[in-house]
């Protein structure tokens, strides 16, 4: 089984980072990017079959909270906040889970988390197995 992703974030690097840890877990298939939520909520016209969307919070033109309440409406993926503002517990993590996020998982190191697959590897892969299998 091979599940469609698409990565969510402003940061051009970030978005490397993460395909590149997706591509060591081959039933994860990245098959879509955007900048900002808008640009997402745009994609997913032409993605209507994704499993999963990984998506930062703090973008331009559509941050993350504002896509998590249109895109509920329009996909059935699964939506994985992965943003270096939703550690356990905080205000954005708990607005994001009662925005409808199915899993939220805390960049390890800021914005642009180079270190994302040694620190966070194994909660983000265990969070997004559990996600496409619920």
């Amino acid at each position: 089984m091979s599940y469609k992703v698409m990565i969510v974030d402003d940061a051009a690097m970030m978005r490397l980072y993460i395909s590149s840890f997706l591509k060591s877990l081959p039933e994860f298939n990245m098959v879509a990017q955007a900048a900002n939520g808008q640009e997402a909520l745009d994609k997913l016209l032409d993605y209507p079959d994704l499993d999963l969307i990984l998506l930062d919070i703090e973008m331009p033109v559509m941050d993350g909270l504002e896509f998590l309440r249109h895109a509920k409406l329009k996909t059935r993926a699964k939506i994985c906040m992965l943003s270096s503002v939703t550690v356990q517990g905080s205000p954005h993590a708990a607005k994001a889970r009662e925005l409808g996020a199915d899993g939220v998982v805390a960049k390890p190191s800021g914005t642009v988390s180079h270190d994302l697959e040694e620190k966070t590897g194994d909660e983000l892969r265990d969070t997004m197995r559990r996600l496409v299998a619920a």
